[in-house]
């Protein structure tokens, strides 16, 4: 049986992010209302994002290759406390509440996230060493042009789709490949999601607070 871990306190394997590296972008998008719940998510209570260290240090890598292109990483989500992943699920059973759906889901039925593959009851970010991020200018921030939104729940943002134009592919694959280079390994149907190869907690599923 999978264990799950119910620290008050943030385990000391675990790091924020921007304390490694301040030029990391982060809009933690499940403590704001704009994400496909449209609500704040249990377990976030501040802008922050952590990892693993064994993941973070990986994604330092893709950062700094990434600043040597005038690019910084931006991150929405990381570390997922599992009661978060409760909420999602909560939140899949009301077929009502659909406020969200036509920025996030518009040609999905929202009965069928789940068989889709969008949600699922134990989230590999819950260990840890999962990311959701995309590409931005280093200096101002501008995300890049990725061809589909974050957490857009449709085939445009599989790895797989190609009807984009160059430039959308370009960052794509750079992004791809930065983090593959890193040693983490992508979600075939979000270009934003990726894990880390190898990864410190496997079968652990975390249930920390983000404060």
């Amino acid at each position: 049986m999978l264990a799950t871990s119910n620290h008050a306190q943030v385990p000391d394997d675990f790091v924020s992010l921007t304390e490694l590296d301040t030029t990391i972008r982060v809009e933690a998008r499940y403590y704001s209302s704009n994400n496909f719940v449209g609500d704040t998510i249990r377990g976030y209570h501040a802008n922050k994002v952590y990892l693993t260290r064994r993941a973070a240090k990986a994604l330092l890598m893709a950062h700094r290759r990434a600043r040597k292109l005038g690019l910084a990483l931006k991150i929405f989500d990381a570390y997922r406390p599992q009661r978060a992943v409760d909420h999602f699920v909560v939140w899949s059973r009301d077929l009502q509440d659909t406020l969200m759906k036509a920025e996030y889901y518009p040609d999905i039925r929202k009965v069928t996230l789940f068989d889709q593959g969008y949600i699922a009851s134990r989230s590999g970010h819950s260990r840890g060493s999962t990311v959701d991020l995309t590409l931005c200018d280093l200096e101002t921030g501008e995300e890049v042009d990725m061809g589909s939104p974050f957490d857009l729940f449709d085939e445009r943002s599989n790895h797989t789709y190609q009807e984009l134009t160059a430039e959308q592919l370009y960052h794509r694959k750079l992004l791809a490949q930065l983090m593959k280079n890193a040693g983490f390994r992508p979600y075939v149907k979000e270009w934003w999601h990726y894990t880390l190869n190898n990864e410190p907690y496997p079968d652990r599923y975390f249930d920390f607070e983000i404060k």
